[in-house]
């Protein structure tokens, strides 16, 4: 432990320059990525062990200051993310699969949140402790699924089912967390004695969010299309997209907005307004340029997995894990059966929707910084919640891609390359 406490410091007080440190990430993080062929594992699970190696778990390289210099980075890429997933929700598509999508996406929400809320409530008699658990379980980490995607070059029915639940379910989650919360709080209100809003009252924030968030993402993508018609080379348009998804991305910071549903919006505003042509140039230059992005955010998202929090899962984390993922899969299932899609889109779709991360933790976040405030009680939710989401996401980072793998894998959607 000594040796490795030196390290970390060392590197801490080295003063390394960080475009030293991103180059020697990067390059590592690529063979480390394909290095995972061997095992039959995804890249993106080398990227993120490289990530738990680099960061506080052992060497501390990308230590806090670090990653809160570089959170840029994962801005951008949550940003092309997000627009590469409205890209391929082309309501032409969306129209085949009928109120399918519509139905899976309220099913595996709805259900992952009332079995989260129920099981936790079972085993703690805490309502606004598991209310706010339920509340977070709908948040998916798109990331980890779009990259498998376009890692494997998937296509099909399945594929195009991914990007829309996945896309949209952070929507609806923000949502159910906003009446949660809402509720939570005026629970924790009443037990103090205090004065609470009407939790209907509480519920307009996340509301106002996601309207403005609509609208952003549709005034930007309608300049986009404004001047993305008087270009013609892939080069130009690529560039103009490349600057309209930062002008987006630093709206969003600027106006407190999810960085994921603006862009997400801009995606989908191009792929059903624009010519066929224009569209698929944009999706080639982004399937070239995301790769690089993927390396350097998967490898700070590892850095951000604390490796030490997990003897802190406890049985409140593994009746959390166990519950969210039954939640979302059988009503994953139970959705795709409803709104009538095809067999493999119920055998494998909630394999593929598990990953959870960002949005998760910023949710915790919240929760720690606005409960805090109310309560004794409240400060205690705030800690249980942040501790064990942090936990519970190391796990679910982990498992969610390799299980995406596996279902478009078992549904035929993968094209395997060598390395």
């Amino acid at each position: 432990m000594n040796i490795i406490t030196n390290m970390q410091n060392y590197f801490m007080e080295s003063g390394l320059s960080p475009l030293l440190i991103v180059g020697f990430m990067t390059v590592i993080g690529l063979y480390a990525g394909k290095s995972m062929k061997f095992i039959k594992l995804p890249s993106i699970i080398g990227f993120m062990l490289i990530g738990v190696l680099l960061g506080p778990s052992l060497f501390n390289i990308l230590h806090e200051e670090f990653k809160v210099n570089l959170s840029f980075i994962t801005d951008i890429a949550l940003s092309f993310v997000a627009v590469s997933i409205g890209i391929e929700l082309s309501f032409a598509d969306l129209k085949k699969q009928g109120k399918g999508i519509i139905v899976v996406i309220a099913a595996e929400s709805f259900l992952a949140f009332m079995l989260v809320t129920g099981a936790l409530y079972l085993l703690t008699k805490d309502i606004a402790l598991s209310l706010i658990f339920g509340s977070i379980a709908p948040a998916s980490a798109p990331a980890g699924t779009v990259a498998i995607i376009q890692e494997y070059k998937a296509k099909g029915s399945l594929t195009k089912a991914l990007y829309a639940v996945v896309g949209f379910d952070d929507g609806l989650g923000i949502i159910i967390f906003g009446f949660a919360s809402a509720i939570s709080r005026s629970i924790l209100g009443i037990e103090a004695g205090m004065e609470s809003e009407s939790w209907y009252l509480l519920i307009l924030e996340p509301l106002k969010e996601i309207a403005l968030s609509l609208a952003v993402g549709g005034v930007v993508a309608f300049v986009f299309c404004l001047l993305a018609r008087k270009l013609s080379q892939a080069r130009d348009i690529f560039i103009l997209i490349f600057a309209t998804i930062l002008i987006s991305a630093g709206l969003c910071n600027l106006l407190h907005l999810s960085i994921i549903l603006t862009n997400m919006i801009v995606g989908i505003v191009i792929v059903n307004t624009q010519q066929k042509n224009l569209v698929q140039k944009i999706h080639h230059e982004l399937s070239e340029f995301m790769p690089i992005l993927f390396i350097m955010f998967f490898i700070l998202a590892g850095a951000n997995l604390h490796v030490a929090a997990l003897p802190s899962l406890g049985l409140l984390g593994i009746v959390y894990i166990a519950a969210r993922t039954t939640g979302l899969m059988t009503g994953a299932s139970l959705g795709s059966i409803a709104g009538g899609l095809e067999p493999k889109i119920r055998k494998y779709l909630g394999m593929g929707i598990l990953s959870q991360a960002g949005v998760a933790i910023g949710l915790s976040l919240v929760v720690k910084n606005e409960f805090t405030s109310i309560s004794a009680h409240g400060a205690e939710i705030g800690n249980i919640v942040i501790t064990t989401i942090t936990a519970t996401c190391i796990f679910f980072e982990i498992i969610g891609p390799i299980l995406t793998k596996i279902g478009l894998e078992k549904s035929g959607e993968i094209t395997v390359h060598k390395m």
